[in-house]
């Protein structure tokens, strides 16, 4: 009876681990290096969009440039506004209160990028609170603010981000 009971928790652990795995198994590794010059994205409107897959880099712009509600954006999905702020899409398993979301903070300078905070719970700087609180009211749209997505108004408008973006220090001079 022993032996059946250890190879049933076996078993089960065994398949709990190979579930776990699977999930993680497609999620991507970030680091201080995912974040090159802001306009080395696909821009739509005023966002930038990268994926290292080619197919999901095509789907993550379908998404986005339709406001395709109650649809996940793909994992490695990562969405720029401005240069000092980014979004990486995960499993939702890795980052359930934000439906896989991961929020960062970063200090750009000539020489790259540093990672000043990452997770669910970054507080936006220009704002004061923290990025899942302003994203929260576009659930329907994963996460993801735009005009209409029922977002809080952030204090920049266009011609800001634009300037923003064209200032980032991680872009070569021409």
């Amino acid at each position: 009876m022993k032996t059946i009971t250890t190879l049933l928790t076996g078993t089960a652990l065994t398949l709990f681990l190979s579930m776990v795995c699977s999930v993680y198994a497609q999620d991507v590794t970030v680091s201080e290096k995912s974040f090159t010059c802001i306009r080395d994205g696909h821009k739509i409107r005023n966002t930038y969009i990268r994926n290292a897959d080619p197919e999901k880099l095509k789907e993550a712009v379908r998404i986005f440039k339709n406001s395709v509600p109650d649809k996940e954006y793909p994992v490695g999905t990562i969405l720029q506004l401005v240069p000092f702020e980014a979004m990486v899409k995960h499993p939702r398993e890795k980052f359930p209160k934000s439906n896989g979301w991961e929020f960062f903070a970063l200090e750009v300078s000539e020489a790259g990028t540093k990672i000043r905070d990452r997770g669910d719970n970054v507080v936006n700087l220009s704002l004061g609170a923290p990025c899942l609180s302003c994203h929260q009211p576009a659930a329907r749209f994963d996460f993801v603010c735009e005009k209409g997505h029922g977002c809080a108004p952030i204090p920049f408008d266009d011609q800001k981000i634009s300037e923003l973006q064209t200032a980032d220090a991680r872009c070569a001079k021409k």
